[in-house]
């Protein structure tokens, strides 16, 4: 009887390890997931401020391109009428 008890104390012990073991690595997982998370709206914002920098630049860019063409044009009506 006493060394049932022995066993059942040890099963209880062994398992009570086992259950803090599985605490302790959910809250380092939960707390990687927070930082991960934290990693994924930085990376978020410089996406964004990207897409941002790439449509100003695009616009820029017909802008200029835009200005050429009526340049070329001014001067193509100028070289017919010369």
């Amino acid at each position: 009887m006493e060394n049932e008890h022995e066993l059942l104390e040890d099963k209880f012990k062994d398992i009570d390890e086992k259950v803090d073991f599985l605490i302790e690595l959910c809250q380092t997982l939960q707390q990687e997931n927070e930082e991960l998370l934290g990693k994924v709206k930085t990376l978020e914002g410089q996406i964004a401020e990207k897409d941002l920098s790439e449509e100003h630049f695009a616009k820029k860019e017909a802008a200029v391109q835009s200005k050429i063409d009526g340049l070329l044009t001014k001067l193509n009506t100028f070289s017919e009428t010369s």
